[in-house]
């Protein structure tokens, strides 16, 4: 396998780094505030390092009893102040969107938490006397550093008295993930049969609810970035109220075209089967084919991480069989240095 940066030895060392990052925070985070003086949540980063704020929104929101956001541009939303614990995630600390939220947002009086493996932003964090929580060197590329930029985040709440029992979930989460890479790891297995179904049509990931939608958009992204392929992601239920509605034509191109591969889980809404049902009905005649891939393990955590391991070779097997380097992202060093330069 053509792999400079060597991203599929990063991926099948995914259980591991969860777990070393959980062992970070093991003895506690300085500087964190108390939890009376926080109204709310807000987890800055884009790309690979923004998906960490997904996964705290979906994770942690629904249990944690104050309001938990994401925010993925260079503003900030406008309720940020002195009274909002803001994570700024940023691999290399050099994301300009992040560094320019994070100061305004530090400027505003707001409770900072860098993560980040250096960059600007570990320095201005330092500069400010805010924490910051390290991303171990040794991970190539931001999109194979998730465990590390994702867990220590979700303990910083459970130790804020916010998220208890996250350190259980995080648990779970390891050991589904080493049952997983132990299945994928081997020759012929479920994800490299899943990449050659989708060959060279354009994927499309369907995902259920906040927890599939965050998954359907990592394996976009994967495929992105990855493989070096076009693919797209939509969430269940909200296709139902207008993506459907395309299928109605264009069907000789379509099916030549689009692959549909839908990312199931065990904290669906009841009501979400039977509508992955009715999508299907509507959608078989007019795609190449229709997959699915069913997450495993204890609570939303670990089924999210199942599948976003299982996206990550899934994308790293169609890049092998398409002869791509996976680390290398020219395009987007383009932009940036497009960006830097003007």
């Amino acid at each position: 396998m053509l792999d400079s940066l060597g991203m599929l030895k990063a991926a099948l060392a995914l259980p591991e780094q969860v777990s070393d990052a959980a062992a970070s925070v093991e003895h506690g985070i300085d500087g964190l505030p108390e939890r009376d003086r926080v109204s709310n949540v807000l987890a800055l980063g884009m790309g690979g390092s923004g998906i960490a704020g997904d996964v705290l929104s979906v994770v942690a929101g629904p249990f944690v009893p104050l309001p938990v956001a994401i925010s993925k541009d260079y503003e900030l939303p406008g309720y940020v102040g002195d009274r909002t614990l803001v994570f700024a995630i940023s691999f290399s600390g050099n994301s300009e969107e992040t560094i320019e939220a994070a100061t305004e947002a530090n400027a505003l009086g707001a409770h900072v938490v860098a993560v980040t493996a250096g960059g600007e932003l570990a320095r201005l964090a330092g500069e400010w006397g805010r924490p910051v929580l390290h991303v171990p060197p040794g991970i190539p590329m931001p999109r194979a550093g998730l465990g590390a930029l994702a867990v220590p985040p979700l303990l910083a709440l459970e130790l804020m008295g916010l998220f208890p029992g996250a350190r259980g979930w995080v648990q779970a989460a390891i050991e589904q993930l080493a049952r997983r890479r132990d299945q994928l790891a081997l020759a012929g297995n479920p994800a490299e049969v899943l990449a050659r179904r989708i060959g060279r049509t354009i994927p499309l990931f369907y995902g259920a609810g906040p927890i599939g939608a965050v998954a359907a958009m990592r394996w976009k992204c994967d495929v992105n970035e990855n493989a070096k392929a076009p693919s797209f992601f939509n969430r269940v239920p909200e296709l139902c109220h207008n993506e459907i509605a395309g299928w109605g034509q264009h069907g000789d191109v379509t099916r030549q075209v689009f692959t549909v591969v839908n990312l199931r889980h065990d904290h669906e809404h009841p009501h979400l089967a039977r509508r992955f049902e009715l999508v299907g009905s509507l959608e078989e005649e007019v795609v190449a084919g229709i997959e699915e891939v069913r997450a495993e393990g204890e609570g939303p955590l670990a089924q999210l991480f199942d599948l976003v391991l299982y996206g990550d070779l899934v994308s790293l097997a169609m890049a092998e069989q398409a002869g791509v380097d996976p680390g290398p992202i020219p395009a987007l060093e383009f932009i940036k240095d497009a960006l830097a330069g003007s």
